[in-house]
């Protein structure tokens, strides 16, 4: 069944350049652009207004650098990106970081220890052995030979000389969606600096919509994973990051068993409690962190964790179609979607 919250969610704490309700005269005068470009592995997608055409086209301009950039910084295929140098380099001697990655690295570190492992940038030890469009999976005894690699303790961070060292051979790490995340929080902030107020932010399944939508709230679908046109619920959104992580983004079926790419660090292999989880957040980096949390974590733990978390809500698809909402959701989550 599908549901629409009532209830408006917004961060009020969000720093906005102008009223985000700033239409009649105002709107006709300015106009609603977009433009979508494959970056990071991904469908990168920018929708905004802006007063004037070429006001817009720049802001537009200077997110997909920025995602360019980030994707050149982060991407574990390229051999000369700092990821790559580190993973490298690491396990022989502490590698000096940028201060945008030894920030990510410190925020990956902490949503680790609050997770307990269930969020692992060095899940990519295990993450590495499969295919997903070959269909491969890696044997037991190959899993169990990669696991000893991944674990969030590895990874020896000096934040005050900004270095990073591997504690072991054969670790790997992969900042995955929270690159894209954190190029998400970026955009935002760009499109803020360059006067826009009103606008849509997504790399994949991480998106922020800033201001609202012609007057009105944002209206955020949240897919249906067992249909790949439905959505289960309709979220209205003002200034709010979602991140979903979803079992049917990268996956294959062998013997009736579905493997996908949502690994648990801590068995290398795939959960599969939950088909679908979206989290509400004020930054990029805590909605798709807590997102691979919830869904790792499972129903009962993950709720748990994120009821813990101010300004953090959860829309969650369960192994069987159910759907659930955490408490800050609870008000508005009776009203059938019109």
């Amino acid at each position: 069944m599908l549901f629409g919250l009532s209830k408006l969610r917004r961060n009020d704490d969000t720093q906005a350049t102008a009223p985000s309700r700033a239409w009649g005269r105002s709107q006709r005068q300015g106009e609603w652009m977009s433009r979508e470009e494959a970056i990071m592995g991904t469908a990168v997608r920018v929708e905004l207004w802006a007063p004037q055409r070429e006001q817009g086209e720049a802001a537009i301009d200077a997110v997909m650098a920025e995602m360019h950039r980030i994707d050149r910084t982060m991407s574990p295929h390229k051999a000369d990106s700092e990821l790559s140098i580190i993973n490298r380099e690491a396990a022989r001697h502490a590698v000096p970081l940028s201060a945008e990655m030894a920030r990510l690295v410190s925020r990956a570190i902490d949503f680790s220890r609050l997770s307990d492992g269930a969020f692992d940038i060095t899940y990519a030890g295990v993450g590495q052995l499969y295919d997903y469009r070959a269909g491969i999976k890696p044997s037991d005894e190959a899993v169990a030979a990669a696991k000893p690699t991944v674990g969030w303790r590895h990874l020896i961070l000096d934040r005050e000389q900004r270095t990073l060292r591997f504690a072991r051979e054969g670790v790997r790490i992969d900042l995955g969606g929270f690159a894209k995340g954190h190029a998400v929080d970026n955009s935002v902030a760009i499109l803020r600096r360059m006067g826009i107020a009103n606008a849509s932010v997504a790399a994949g399944g991480d998106s922020y919509v800033m201001g609202d939508r012609g007057g009105r709230p944002w209206s955020i679908g949240i897919r249906d994973p067992q249909r790949d046109s439905g959505v289960v619920a309709v979220l209205p959104l003002e200034d709010t990051s979602i991140s979903t992580s979803g079992d049917y983004e990268r996956f294959f079926i062998e013997d009736g068993v579905r493997h996908h790419h949502l690994l648990d660090p801590r068995t290398g292999r795939s959960p599969r409690a939950l088909r679908s989880v979206t989290i509400l957040a004020a930054d990029g980096l805590t909605s798709e962190a807590l997102s691979k949390c919830l869904f790792v974590m499972g129903l009962d733990a993950g709720m748990r964790l994120v009821e813990s978390q101010p300004g953090v809500d959860a829309v969650v698809v369960d192994a069987q179609g159910a759907l659930h909402y955490s408490s800050g959701l609870l008000d508005g989550a009776a009203a059938p979607a019109q």
